[in-house]
Formats: C-alpha cells, structure tokens, sequence
C-alpha cells in the first residue's frame, strides 16, 4: 500500500471555458468538482494503474465533508484527521482557445498544534502497513515548515521509504528528514537552492540528505540526481493541455519505481510518460492511457 499525506486537502473546482475575457463576463461550458490537493491527485493515479492507496491528511468543515464523500464516491480509501476550521477550495479555469490554465488556490485553514499531534500520531500508525509514503502539497496554516521534514524521518525510522513533493521552506527542510526522493519542478528548486544550474540545486539538496532529487522541467522532461548517478529524460514531443495535476501523475510513477524498486531509467521514463498522459486529461489526478502507451516508449533516457 502506498500511503499520500495531504496536509491541506482541498475541494478542486474547475472551469472549462472555450475561451475567457478577463475583462468581462464569462458563462462556464464545463465543471468539475472533486477532492483535490496534491496527494489525492497522486492516490487516484496509482488507483488507476491498480495499485492500493490509501489517502491521509487534515479535512474539515463543510468543504472537508465534501471531500470526504467525494473520495469515498471515487472508490479511494480515506483515513483523515478532523480539524475545527474549512477545509479550502481550489478553482482551476481553462482557457480551450488559448490553451491556458490560470490557478486560484485558497491558504487553507488554520490548524491547532493538538490537531496536528493527533494527526502525526495517526500517521504513525498508518506507515505500519505502508510500503512507501508520499508527502506533497502546500502546508495549511499553523503548521511548521519542517513538518514534511519531521514526518519523512518518522517513516525513514520505520523502514518506510519517502517522497516529498512540496515548494519553499517545507523544501529547503525536506532534505534533513532523509526522504528517499524530492521532486521539485525547476522554478521551486530554483527558489529552494538560488543561483546555478538544475544539476548543482539537485545535488546541493542530495547533500543536505535527500537519496535522490528529481527535477521536473515541464516539456524539457526530467532530470534525477541520484546516488547512482545524474540521469535526464527528454520527451519525443509536447503534449498540449492542461499542466495542473503533471507533477502530481509524475510522483506516482515515482513512488510506485520506490514500491518495486526498478531501475531508475524504467522509474523515469514511467514517470515522465504518466506526467505527459495528465496534461492530456481535463482535470488534475487523471491521465489520458491512449498518450502514456504512445509517448511512454517513445521517451530518451540519457
């Protein structure tokens, strides 16, 4: 069983609009509602491939309850802990005619200190069954930035290997819980490690104790620091669509390489072709299968 942490779950609205006038009314031609947030989004597309999930993480309120049943509707198996204040919402609006999706995350709710021991002592319990544990997504408010940190030695102590996908501070102190992969795309990785190239910031987050860094480069494909050593792989062509849940599709390959332990030119060439085949689906957490059996063999591992 693979175990996603979502410590700021989220209810992900999105718009489909053939197109948009930002200056003016819209009428919406499509929505989509559904539990969101990063880690959800990793759960369904390792549901998809016939893996067992099980979702984690904070939820509460009106919104939390509606992420709750969505789940359970989705057939995902849930074990979050409840809090006082909403869960947040999302909204996604695409733009058909230009091919562009613009983002609208809300912070989150305010978590309390006794919430989030009573989730940590649940976690604890969950990774007694857990093959691997991702760990992905902003952190809501109240919650230290070391948490993923924190929680990724927890399950390095159990013997439970770890992917930590996540942006500023939660990053720069990711490495210091010996997660077994980070996945940074290139703009957080950037903001986590300033100045020089993708290779140095991967290799300077290996040194502060990640077993290996994957760096998402968008249409460029990806590129892994590894103690193996540094592999790149380049995509045979775009795929155009809608970016929002790639990098989460991404992690699953990932995490699922960790579960079998493959070698990582078959861990990076899934992921990548996964990351691809979900910017060919509308909305975050699906992938299109007709683009991943097509661009999957089609991938460069270098």
């Amino acid at each position: 069983m693979i175990l996603t942490v979502t410590l700021n779950l989220a209810l992900d609205v999105t718009y489909g609009l053939p197109s948009v006038d930002w200056d003016g009314v819209n009428r919406v031609t499509a929505v989509h509602r559904r539990a969101g947030g990063k880690g959800v989004n990793v759960a369904r597309v390792l549901a998809a491939l016939g893996h067992e999930v099980l979702v984690t993480g904070l939820a509460g309120g009106p919104t939390g309850q509606a992420v709750e049943g969505d789940l359970r509707a989705a057939g995902l198996p849930g074990a979050l802990t409840p809090i006082a204040a909403d869960s947040r919402t999302t909204l996604a609006v695409t733009d058909d005619g230009a091919g562009r999706t613009a983002l609208f995350n809300e912070p989150g709710p305010e978590v309390s200190s006794g919430e989030l021991a009573s989730f940590v002592r649940h976690y604890e319990t969950l990774l007694a069954t857990a093959d691997a544990v991702v760990l992905s997504g902003s952190l809501p408010r109240g919650v230290p930035l070391d948490t993923y940190a924190a929680l990724a030695s927890i399950a390095a102590d159990k013997g439970v290997p770890a992917i930590v996908d996540a942006d500023g501070e939660p990053l720069r102190h990711a490495p210091a819980g010996r997660p077994s992969v980070v996945k940074p795309n290139a703009e957080e990785l950037a903001r986590a490690v300033p100045g020089g190239a993708p290779a140095e910031g991967a290799r300077a987050l290996r040194e502060r104790g990640a077993g290996a860094v994957v760096v998402s480069m968008g249409a460029e494909g990806l590129l892994a620091v590894t103690g193996e050593g540094t592999f790149g792989a380049r995509m045979p062509y775009t795929v155009e669509g809608n970016p929002t849940g790639a990098g989460d599709a991404l992690v699953a390959g990932l995490a699922l390489g960790l579960v079998e332990r493959a070698p990582w030119h078959d861990r990076l060439r899934r992921a990548a072709a996964l990351g691809a085949a979900a910017v060919a689906a509308p909305v975050a957490g699906d992938f299109d299968p007709d683009v991943y059996a097509d661009i999957h063999p089609k991938i460069i591992i270098t």
